[in-house]
């Protein structure tokens, strides 16, 4: 989620800001409230609202006017003998001032803060790598040639080398519907990275109410559009080996400037590929909910790509089973119930060590759907999870 939005939930914005809030003087943040500062109030910044109309391809850009944002892209592969591959690619952006605050451009200052991850798995395998970029939103060299930054039309998001770019070269088609990843980090046997070429098999999903998706009973969000029809093709590099691979990929776009409640402190989000071409997007906050509890949502997604809000009480999120990581206990064994849509899935990380050890650390990895009475294999997708 993301961030839960890889989702599409991510790892965030108060780890960014604290590493490179020494941008401009005055900049840094004030100690936050909620995982990651995702509570923090938001005074001064666009807000993500219902009734919100969604442009494309415009909203495929950044939104400078609100405080969070990104790119977030997840695929469940496999190379050529069989063998699964997962891997993840974010490109963060956070504002570090509102609107009105900003400061004039000039060569040392800037007011929004970029940072990209980038993680290849591979059995017990777990590469991780991460930069940071800063950039200013009225500079006019951000939109072609800046360190950092994402332009819709035609569309590119990239951070240094990092880039995630459109192969349509027709001016007036959908600049969205395939895409080139290139990132790579490091040399000789610690090299992991990928080039893939991404191509929609299927329509952009708005979640929530027409693409706002509430995260707590008070009414905070932000507006989330995934694109879970990916299909996947290239090569991953993971300890200095090169495998072609081909499979599934999900991208989530959330952009929001109080993401969470205050009392929220991480969450658990699902976004699975089922066998029978349904996806399913589900997440839980850990608290603000009603009366205390945790806040849950979704979306069920037809074959066709036909969204179906699940409201809190649709879903059920269980965990069945933690694993040991990183020195923390972290659920990776769950029951996943959504009866509306007749489904019951165990869903389970076959290799718990997945542990994203960056400045904001999270987990996040590859898990395997199954049906809890036969064992049979239903799907796969990922999970992360924050706060833990």
């Amino acid at each position: 989620m993301s961030a839960p939005t890889r989702g599409p939930l991510a790892a965030l914005a108060l780890g960014l800001a604290l590493l490179l809030g020494g941008c401009e003087e005055g900049t840094a943040p004030e100690p936050s409230a909620g995982f990651a500062g995702l509570g923090e109030s938001a005074e001064g910044f666009a807000q993500a609202r219902p009734g919100t109309p969604l442009r494309f391809p415009e909203d495929h850009g950044a939104h400078p006017d609100h405080r969070i944002e990104w790119w977030y892209l997840t695929a469940n592969l496999e190379d050529q003998a069989g063998e699964p591959l997962g891997l993840q690619w974010t490109l963060f952006r956070q504002a570090l001032v509102p609107p009105i605050e900003r400061p004039a451009p000039g060569p040392w200052v800037a007011d929004q803060l970029w940072m990209a991850h980038l993680a290849v798995s591979r059995g017990e395998r777990h590469a991780v790598a991460e930069r940071f970029a800063r950039s200013h939103s009225a500079d006019p060299s951000e939109g072609r040639a800046g360190q950092a930054g994402a332009v819709a039309q035609p569309f590119r998001a990239w951070l240094d080398d990092w880039t995630l770019a459109t192969r349509v070269e027709d001016p007036d088609a959908d600049t969205f519907e395939r895409l080139t990843l290139t990132a790579f980090d490091g040399e000789g046997q610690e090299r992991v990275g990928y080039r893939l070429e991404l191509t929609a098999e299927g329509p952009l999903v708005l979640h929530g109410d027409a693409g706002f998706s509430q995260k707590s009973a008070d009414g905070q969000g932000s507006m989330y559009v995934s694109q879970p029809f990916w299909r996947v093709e290239g090569e991953v590099v993971l300890a200095g080996e090169t495998h072609a691979v081909s499979g599934q990929g999900w991208l989530d776009r959330e952009w929001s400037s109080q993401l969470l409640g205050p009392e929220q402190a991480g969450w658990d989000w699902f976004s699975l590929h089922l066998e029978d071409g349904h996806r399913l997007m589900a997440f839980q906050l850990r608290g603000g909910g009603e009366a205390g509890g945790d806040y849950r949502s979704g979306t069920w997604i037809s074959p066709e790509g036909e969204p179906r809000a699940l409201a809190p009480g649709e879903l059920a999120l269980t965990p069945l089973a933690t694993s040991s990581v990183a020195g923390r206990e972290v659920p990776t064994r769950w029951r996943l119930e959504v009866p509306a849509a007749g489904l019951d899935l165990i869903v389970e990380a076959p290799h718990a060590e997945r542990w994203m050890a960056t400045t904001v650390p999270y987990w996040e990895g590859e898990v395997v759907a199954r049906d809890p009475r036969s064992g049979e294999r239903l799907g796969v997708g990922y999970l992360e999870m924050t706060g833990y």
